[in-house]
């Protein structure tokens, strides 16, 4: 596991200075059925993309609180890391995208009967977000509202 000293003196003087959004109480509703009854979908903070998708714009001051939908059937060694924060490697996405966007860990799970399904299309966004007030009122209500379309029960989020 990485430790701050691991960074390098200007993310770690950024990391000290940065004043964290707390949400109090944290939003949550608990799950009504089994999980082998569910529909999961994900939501990944590695800015990924398929190929012919907008990439997200790294050069937005505060972050791009855009999202892009990745569908259900997507193949994870298409996805492209777009990431723009250089506080981690992201060589280990870049070998394995299954790291930031287990979908075919999913289907695997949805084959087994651990879980009910994979939903029909999945959440990909950018993390390191300092502006985060667009991604709290427009972002997260865009996606929650794409999954209650999409009758999805759980949100599998996949912080990077």
């Amino acid at each position: 596991m990485a430790h701050t000293s691991d960074l390098s003196l200007p993310v770690r003087l950024f990391l000290r200075a940065y004043r964290w959004r707390r949400i109090d109480p944290v939003p949550f509703t608990a799950c009504t059925k089994p999980l082998e009854e569910c529909t999961v979908g994900l939501v990944s903070s590695a800015g990924l993309v398929l190929p012919g998708m907008t990439p997200f714009d790294g050069a937005l001051r505060g972050g791009d609180c855009s999202w892009r939908i990745i569908p259900g059937d997507a193949d994870s060694s298409k996805l492209m890391d777009g990431h723009r924060s250089d506080a981690f490697d992201h060589s280990g996405m870049a070998s394995d995208p299954e790291l930031a966007f287990p979908i075919a860990r999913l289907r695997e799970l949805a084959g087994a009967g651990e879980v009910g399904a994979a939903a029909r299309h999945h959440a990909s966004c950018m993390g390191a977000i300092t502006a985060t007030g667009r991604l709290v009122k427009e972002t997260a209500p865009e996606i929650a509202a794409r999954f209650v379309e999409d009758q999805v029960d759980v949100a599998l989020l996949v912080p990077v």
